[in-house]
């Protein structure tokens, strides 16, 4: 009897022990995939994903580079900056008739075809030189020129915006009156940009005038020091730009080279290395959908829309803003050119061969400094 209780209090015993060990199993079992769980539901948390996915700025950024990036993000908005001003405006019915004097002014106004409003204190302002140094961007002189004569500067390449050319040519962020003195540089841009009200004010001010053929001879016909520069490559070129390359469309571009023969003005070639790398585009090569529809944009409307991106306002990863990467606009030596009233093909052509032979030249001198990361050499497409 007693040897029964004995046997039965050892199952009970038993029973109990395993009944604990199964619970204890049950509980770390759910102890572990609670866990998995919650490793799981927070890996897939949003703020999670972007923080791995998205390089954030950190909060303690230099004064200096703050306002860097300001200048930059608000003369790349300026456009709809002065657009949504000039319509917050118009909603003041006290402003009506001094609006339509302005407009009216503005339809009679040709500054944009006669060398503009150049301003030189306007030109010199600091929010420039915050602009230039969030690359930095940096002129480079290989030779004097003397103010003795008239110029054309032809820019490449193009790149998605031309960043390059508004510091160097536009504003006096990169010391361009410094190093050319007598020199009074004219960036052209569509006649199209100058039918923006106050946005069009502010071009002016700094010198920047229409690209036609009227405005391009006017500014030349001032005489000596008259300068002007052209970003040789427009909108066609803009959709060869990806980092890394160096593609320009030069051949078939002859307007401007017969533009300094006419005048007597000295052909100055201006390659800016860095330009196509501070943007990344969606690829386009030609053939591909992409590329024709872009240009199908060109022909509609004058002008294409790359499909780029950059970095963000808080973010280093992806947006609208140009990536802080170095550009250096190397200026060239002036090309001598005997002027004619009615040059013919073969003298400019002959003239083409000069001005390629001193690009490929100033390539060459500087692509191992300037452009270590190349994925190409230089070609002209086009």
């Amino acid at each position: 009897m007693a040897s029964d209780t004995n046997a039965a209090s050892d199952g009970l015993k038993a029973n109990s022990h395993n009944s604990a060990l199964s619970n204890r199993s049950r509980s770390s079992s759910s102890s572990s995939l609670k866990d998995r769980f919650s490793t799981a539901f927070t890996s897939l948390r949003p703020s999670t994903i972007l923080q791995a996915n998205i390089d954030f700025v950190p909060r303690t950024v230099p004064r200096r580079r703050r306002l860097q990036t300001a200048a930059v993000a608000t003369w790349a908005l300026m456009m709809p900056i002065t657009v949504a001003t000039f319509f917050l405006l118009c909603s003041i019915p006290l402003l009506w008739p001094l609006i339509i004097m302005y407009l009216v002014w503005m339809s009679f106004d040709y500054a944009p075809e006669h060398g503009g409003r150049f301003n030189p204190w306007f030109r010199q302002m600091r929010c420039w030189r915050y602009f230039a140094d969030y690359y930095p961007a940096t002129l480079k002189k290989e030779a004097d020129l003397p103010p003795d004569r008239p110029y054309v500067f032809g820019y490449h390449p193009h790149g998605i915006i031309g960043m390059g050319a508004f510091a160097t040519f536009a504003t006096e962020s990169t010391g361009f009156s410094s190093q050319f003195p007598g020199i009074v540089p004219h960036l052209l841009t569509l006649a199209s940009n100058f039918n923006i009200p106050i946005y069009r004010d502010i071009l002016l001010h700094l010198g920047v005038c229409s690209v036609s053929k009227k405005s391009c001879s006017n500014i030349l016909k001032k005489g000596p020091g008259s300068a002007i520069c052209i970003v040789v490559g427009g909108a066609a070129e803009s959709l060869s730009a990806h980092p890394g390359t160096a593609d320009l469309t030069l051949r078939k571009r002859l307007g401007f080279l017969k533009l300094a023969i006419r005048h007597g003005a000295d052909l100055v070639p201006v390659f800016s290395f860095g330009e196509n790398d501070i943007y990344s585009q969606m690829p386009n090569e030609r053939g591909t959908w992409v590329y024709s529809l872009q240009k199908q944009f060109q022909k509609m409307f004058g002008f294409t829309l790359p499909l780029f991106h950059g970095r963000g306002l808080l973010n280093y990863n992806f947006g609208l803003m140009p990536y802080r990467r170095s550009i250096v606009i190397v200026v060239g030596k002036p090309i001598r050119v005997k002027q004619r009233d009615d040059p013919s093909i073969d003298d400019i052509h002959e003239t083409q061969k000069l001005y390629i032979a001193e690009l490929t030249r100033i390539w060459d001198t500087y692509k191992d400094l300037f452009a270590q990361h190349r994925k190409r050499e230089l070609k002209i497409i086009d």
